[in-house]
């Protein structure tokens, strides 16, 4: 999933991982699409094994305001963009992180438009859940994709 709505584009100068007033963060709006995005989920039945999410301030925040359990931070789900980090190294952890999971997992990743477009190729708009499979040799392969109700 790539977090709910956040004004703006990357984040500002001085940004520090672990300090929200540094970072670009949810609107209101952005918050109220994560809360309809798990009440949808949760009308389904949906039981997510996991919850992992990017430690950027609106990647938790998205995730907590799902209210789908609990959420932990995995550090292959941050942002490369501006040269923050590094998509091939980071897409291989997530990979890596995907071939530990036991089939019938279902496990809900929030992270950013980077992320989700390196591993799966589909450029997710903000609150979009981009579902997939990875198989035992690491291939992705999408199944659908849903919007925020």
């Amino acid at each position: 999933m790539r977090h709910a709505s956040a004004p703006g584009f990357g984040d500002p100068e001085g940004f520090t991982l672990g300090n929200c007033k540094t970072q670009r963060n949810l609107s209101e709006t952005g918050r109220e699409e994560a809360r309809a995005l798990g009440k949808a989920i949760r009308s389904q039945g949906v039981q997510l094994t996991a919850i992992f999410s990017s430690q950027w301030c609106r990647c938790l925040d998205t995730a907590q305001e799902l209210n789908l359990g609990k959420v932990l931070a995995l550090p292959a789900l941050n942002s490369f963009f501006q040269g923050r980090g590094s998509s091939a190294d980071q897409t291989t952890a997530l990979k890596e992180h995907l071939a530990t999971l036991q089939p019938g997992d279902k496990v809900l990743y929030v992270t950013h438009q980077v992320n989700t477009t390196a591993l799966t190729g589909v450029y997710p708009d903000s609150g979009e859940v981009v579902l997939f499979r990875s198989s035992t040799t690491g291939e992705i392969t999408v199944i659908g994709r849903l919007q925020s109700p």
